[in-house]
Formats: C-alpha cells, sequence, structure tokens
C-alpha cells in the first residue's frame, strides 16, 4: 500500500498543545466496525461497551523527565539530549534495565542529539544549574542516535527529577516555563502508571480515571498490565512511499503470567481483548506472532524487544476492541487502527471528526472501536 493512502488534511488549530481541564472529561468517538455506525459519546461512557467477559488490558508504563537541555563542556554551544532507552544486557532485561539505571549514579544510554554543532567522541555535555550532571558521547549509532555515558553527583533519577524536562511530542509547544512542566509532570502520565522507562506516553490511557475503573470494578470487568517502554519513534513520520518499506524503531516490552492467564482464559469463553492503545495492541500482538510449540497457548509470558509493524491487511489474534488517541496523518498508529477498522471507515471517521472539531494527538480526544 501507499503511504499518501493515509494522508488527511487536518487544520492546526485541532492539534491539542494542553490536556483538558479535568481528566476524562474529553470526548470519544465509538466505532462499530460491523456496522460503520459512528457514535459521539464521552470517556465515561466507555464502561457501557465492555461486559465481565471482556478483559481490558493497559500498559503501565511510566514516563520520566527523559529531556535535558544543557551546553557544551568546552563551550557555550547549547545541546539537547533526549534518553531513548538504557543500554541493556540483552533483550530480556530491557524492560527492567531503565528502573535500574536510573537508580544509580553512572549508566549508559542510548540517546538523541540535538545541538547546533557537529556532534563527535569524546564530547561533554553538562546539565544542572552547577553542572551536577556529566553526558559524554561514546559511539554514534547512525540517524542522530548515541551511546553515551552519564555521570552524576547522586542517583540520575534524582537529578532528572530535579531539572529534567517531561518529553512531550514535538507537536506539543512549550515555552519551559515552570507551571508547564508541573502540568505535564500529572498529565502526561497514567493513573496507573508503573514500571519507569518511557520517552512517551501511552496516550489512550490518559484518560482513565479513578472513577472510571471504580465503574469497571463494580460492573466485573477484569484489568491487567502489559509493560512496553514507548520510544521516540512512536512518532516518528512514513517518509518510504510503499508502507511495506518502513522499519519499526525497538521497543521493550513484558507480559507477566498473569496477563497471559488472563488474555487466553478471555479469548478461550469468547470474550473480547480491549487494548488500551497502539502499545498494548503491539504487545500482544508481538507476542501471539512469536514461534511457538505446538500445543502452546495464544499468549505467553515474557520479555523482549519488538518491532512489529502493524498496517492493513494485517488479521490481529488478540485485539478485538481498542481505545485509542486521534493521529497523525501518514502515521503508523493510523495504519494499525485502519488495519483493524478498515481504511475507508477510518478516513471517514477522521473527516467527521475534523468537523465535529474533536481535539487531536497526545492530548486529545479518543477513539474506541468495538
Amino acid at each position: 500500500m501507499k503511504t499518501r493512502q493515509f494522508w488527511y488534511p487536518l487544520p492546526e488549530r485541532l492539534i491539542a498543545q494542553h490536556p483538558s481541564e479535568k481528566r476524562g472529561e474529553d470526548r470519544m468517538m465509538v466505532l462499530h466496525r460491523d456496522t460503520g455506525m459512528l457514535e459521539h459519546r464521552m470517556v465515561g461512557d466507555f464502561v457501557e461497551y465492555i461486559t465481565p467477559n471482556d478483559l481490558l488490558v493497559v500498559n503501565d508504563t511510566k514516563v520520566f523527565p527523559a529531556r535535558l537541555v544543557g551546553v557544551w563542556k568546552d563551550s557555550p554551544g547549547a545541546v539537547e539530549v533526549l534518553m531513548v532507552s538504557a543500554a541493556a544486557v540483552d533483550a530480556e532485561q530491557a524492560v527492567s534495565a531503565a528502573e535500574t539505571s536510573l537508580a544509580g549514579e553512572e549508566t549508559v544510554w542510548n540517546c538523541m542529539i540535538g545541538s547546533g554543532r557537529p556532534s563527535r567522541e569524546g564530547q561533554v555535555a553538562v546539565f544542572g544549574p552547577e553542572g551536577e550532571l556529566e553526558v559524554e558521547l561514546q559511539v554514534k549509532l547512525g540517524g542522530g542516535m548515541w551511546r553515551a555515558a552519564f555521570r552524576g553527583r547522586r542517583p540520575l533519577a534524582s537529578l532528572l527529577d530535579e531539572f529534567g524536562r517531561t518529553p512531550v511530542p514535538p507537536y506539543v509547544r512549550r515555552e519551559g516555563t515552570r507551571e508547564e512542566e508541573a502540568a505535564d509532570r500529572e498529565r502526561y502520565q497514567t493513573i496507573y502508571a508503573k514500571h519507569v522507562g518511557s520517552v512517551a506516553a501511552p496516550t489512550a490511557g490518559l484518560h482513565f480515571t479513578p472513577e472510571i475503573f471504580a465503574a469497571l470494578d463494580a460492573k466485573g470487568v477484569q484489568r491487567v498490565a502489559v509493560t512496553l517502554h514507548v520510544g521516540p519513534g512512536t512518532f516518528r513520520p512514513v517518509k518510504a512511499e510503499n508502507i511495506e518499506e518502513h522499519v519499526m524503531d525497538f521497543e521493550a516490552f513484558s507480559v507477566p503470567p498473569e496477563t497471559a492467564e488472563a488474555v487466553n482464559a478471555c479469548k478461550a469463553r469468547g470474550g473480547r481483548v480491549f487494548c488500551v492503545g497502539s502499545t498494548s495492541v503491539r504487545t500482544l500482538e508481538a507476542v501471539a506472532s512469536r514461534e511457538r510449540g505446538e500445543g502452546e497457548p495464544l499468549v505467553v509470558p515474557g520479555s523482549g524487544a519488538s518491532d512489529i509493524f502493524i498496517y492493513p491487511p494485517y488479521k490481529f489474534k488478540v485485539c478485538d476492541c481498542m481505545l485509542t488517541n486521534f493521529h497523525l496523518p501518514q502515521s503508523t498508529l493510523l495504519m494499525m487502527t485502519s488495519a483493524l477498522a478498515g481504511r475507508e471507515r477510518m478516513l471517514i471517521a477522521y473527516a467527521l471528526a475534523v468537523k465535529a472539531q474533536y481535539r487531536f494527538f497526545s492530548y486529545g480526544d479518543c477513539m474506541l472501536i468495538v
């Protein structure tokens, strides 16, 4: 398929720059896959569409202040570092590596470097009002990515909490004020975030509130979690003319035994698996696509890294329903939702969303595909 087949016109005014005044008060478009019918609802109405026979799967990754702005040690030139992933020993340790690394004073990370001067091995950048953190570039990995050594005067997590910045997407414009940062620290994070390691939020989950979860619990809906640490590749545009030529970045994931058991049980009883966001979908579809021995269940627990790219005419093995935000034109995320609901139906829904002035992207409204 051609990338241009997933383009749609979007007025810039509809790109949400801030979250809604109160979490959980966003609009929710509902797309019925069987009929193509569209409904205009609110996020709180999500409870009406899921039954006790179904299963809700969320991504419990936690965003950390991964964006650093400082200067080069040998000059006053500005430098920006986006921490992407801890340099894990192997894929099986990739999820836990971020949390472990942030607890130390010296660690190695894969980072994206932004600077007005060419970067080279051995360069050192300093961050913090008194240069509390130093970052030395070690190995150039390509694509603006470097492997870098972090050295601080105290645990890295403490330093980042003090002067790191929340890595909101590039289309969310910020002036760098303390008020903006404080607001993003709270709202660019799900209420169930647990495992530190993401540089982008699993944004569909931002809509859930304790009240919505309480209503789901009262209804008897089971909720389980996977972990997938979201990287900047989630915003990387598809530049290839043919979507099949696009290559996804690897992202670390983990599927706990209780989650695998719950998913397999839901499928066995004929229930539907509701995935919250593309990251939950990618995690479950990645493990379901792995080679398994005869008689093994659909989903098996484990950790690793995946670069699965889902686009039409992909046949979903696990995900039946999906809560998702409205995505960029020609993005891999729009391609994934088109695989689930159909490209034509998705583009019709997006045209209606523009006409009805839904708010788009990370801090915007959402869509429920059932």
